[in-house]
């Protein structure tokens, strides 16, 4: 008795779901090419790139401007060393952004592949025969004929004449069109691999530099004449960069002088003077704003511009220590500059200088300011350092910071010294370490010269993109069908139509479509 009951006890028990078998690494790999190669995936992909270029525009970049990185990183302490161990001051290089490009690259690639193949297959296949029951397509409607001789010729004539593709049946024709939708779909996918592709050339084989002109010096491309200077990853140094050579002869510009927008830069142009190569003959261009010079499938872009003192300075031993114009970078909208001198020769002490450089200066509440961008009342406005002198380290120094760290600042009755100086005049140094004199003061201009391959490339697959996404928004597909049958002795003509997507305006051709073949004569019509 208890030997039944245990078995009955058995049987009542629910039976256990049969445990999966383990995927194994093949299935694993198979799993996540699906993921990677799936549509939902390739969006969220190309999501995470915009939103990975977001950085980009906000966060100063150091191929674009490393003295803004430079500030950056001095005016937070503890955010600027996030930033650069995340690699947000060098977006378009870092290890993340390089990880979802590529991971885009290969799922666009893997959704596009397979489905060419399918479209080729769809591109050959004849259109559907018709359904048994057309009456139960959203688009349906019937009529009686006398005799169904000749109809379905004239069906195929109308739907050609529609652009459908047809296919005659035993009493019957099928007609399909709308396959350049789907056309459309993979040239969008393809389009943007082809911008990938583009974006990715330039950056392998491009450059892209920057420097600051005096008006009236000269700039040949060779990576030594840059301040800074990115190379893309395949580039091989100056054998890549094209033999030009180029003079700024000349700067000009205007300011606006009244109204809320009072000093706005309204325009600003540089004259030049370049050779495409050593030996070609010397040729002119006016640079400005969005107008770049292009030599040699490199383009020289006008960025910005400033003044640069010309200093002399002498020593204690009367000798010239440095004389020539010294840059200095606008720090305001009105141009009040920041820059250094140094005259490291200098003897028996070395000598250094900061301070402003106002291009209009009046004598605010708090010191010498500049009120106006344009050189209406220019003047000099520092402080000088003296120390011993240092053996050279061949380590390079930024021309725009001066080191400190070995430095004394001048003193005078127990105050820290500062000079105040207009064009033309000079000041000795305190304790007949020597002296400076403001020379007058000169422009420059920053240039940067960028060469990137793939932006034609890139700009084709964005054209191409639209184009079919205006195909995939645009096309319809859709399938149409015409039988001629007999039904208790009479001839019934159906005329029935599927829209393979959103219905649009489907009844009114399937209606146009029967009364192209509804005899002139009176006939019977009768709806579902």
């Amino acid at each position: 008795m208890s030997d039944v009951k245990d078995r009955i006890a058995a049987s009542s028990k629910p039976e256990e779901p049969p445990t999966p078998p383990a995927m194994g690494l093949v299935g694993w790999l198979r799993w996540t090419w699906r993921q990677l190669t799936s549509m939902k995936t390739a969006l969220v992909l190309l999501f995470l790139l915009a939103l990975g270029a977001v950085p980009g525009s906000l966060v100063p970049q150091t191929p674009i401007d490393p003295i803004k990185v430079s500030d950056f990183l001095a005016a937070h302490k503890t955010l600027g060393p996030i930033y650069d161990k995340l690699g947000l001051f060098d977006v378009y290089k870092s290890a993340w952004f390089s990880a979802i490009y590529l991971l885009l690259f290969i799922s666009l690639i893997g959704c596009v592949v397979p489905r060419l193949s399918v479209y080729a297959k769809g591109l050959r296949a004849r259109p559907p025969k018709p359904p048994r029951n057309l009456n139960r397509l959203p688009g349906y409607e019937r009529f009686e004929v006398d005799g169904g001789d000749g109809v379905l010729e004239a069906a195929t004539r109308e739907l050609r004449k529609r652009r459908f593709r047809v296919q005659a049946y035993d009493g019957a024709v099928g007609a399909e069109r709308g396959y350049l939708r789907e056309a459309g779909n993979l040239l969008f996918h393809f389009s943007l691999i082809l911008a990938l592709v583009g974006v990715a050339w330039g950056s392998l084989f491009g450059y892209r530099g920057s420097v600051l002109v005096v008006v009236g010096n000269g700039f040949s491309n060779t990576v030594a004449q840059y301040d800074d200077f990115t190379p893309g990853r395949a580039f091989s140094g100056d054998d890549d960069l094209p033999p030009f050579s180029l003079t700024v002869k000349d700067f000009q510009v205007k300011f606006q002088e009244d109204g809320p927008q009072k000093g706005a830069a309204r325009e600003f142009k540089a004259q030049l003077a370049y050779q495409e190569t050593p030996d070609a003959p010397e040729k002119s261009y006016e640079l400005q704003v969005n107008h770049p010079l292009k030599l040699d499938g490199s383009s020289v872009y006008l960025l910005g511009h400033g003044y640069a003192p010309r200093v002399t300075v002498k020593d204690g031993q009367g000798n010239v220590a440095f004389s020539g114009p010294a840059p200095f970078l606008p720090q305001d909208s009105n141009f009040s500059s920041f820059g250094v001198i140094k005259a490291p020769d200098a003897r028996p002490m070395t000598l250094g200088f900061e301070g402003f450089f106002l291009p209009t200066a009046v004598i605010g509440p708090d010191g010498p300011v500049s009120v106006f961008p344009d050189d209406l009342n220019p003047e000099l406005v520092m402080t000088g350092y003296y120390g011993r002198p240092q053996p050279e380290t061949g380590k390079p120094e930024s021309v725009y910071q001066l080191d400190k760290t070995k430095l004394t600042q001048f003193q005078q009755n127990g105050d820290k010294w500062r000079f105040q100086l207009a064009p033309g005049q000079t000041v000795p140094l305190p304790d007949k370490a020597g002296s400076i004199t403001f020379d007058g003061y000169s422009r420059w201009v920053k240039l940067q010269v960028s060469h990137t391959p793939g932006t034609d490339l890139a700009l084709a697959g964005i054209l191409l993109a639209i184009l079919g996404l205006m195909g995939s928004l645009f096309v319809h597909p859709r399938r149409t069908w015409v039988r001629v049958r007999d039904e208790d002795g009479r001839t019934v003509v159906e005329v029935a139509g599927l829209d393979r997507g959103p219905e649009r305006g489907l009844g009114d051709e399937i209606h146009a479509i029967t009364k192209s073949l509804r005899p002139a004569g009176p006939s019977k019509e009768e709806q579902p």
